[in-house]
């Protein structure tokens, strides 16, 4: 079986965090991004590294789960 990839949801989620889990039906998912993410990134946004982290990660998960 071939792995299946989502270009469409990365896009999105290249723009806003989340939205890409949403539209492919990952809500628990989506909805911890935008929570964990956003204090992640409220609290760590002068490291530059974790939120730039947490973004590769959202839309990386978002173009291969």
């Amino acid at each position: 079986m071939q792995k299946q990839t989502h270009s469409l949801p990365a896009l999105i989620s290249f723009f806003i965090p989340g939205l890409g889990q949403l539209i492919k039906g990952h809500i628990l998912k989506g909805i911890f991004i935008w929570i964990f993410g956003g204090i992640l990134t409220f609290f760590f946004w002068w490291t530059i590294i974790i939120p730039f982290i947490l973004w590769a990660w959202n839309v990386y998960d978002a173009y291969n789960s």
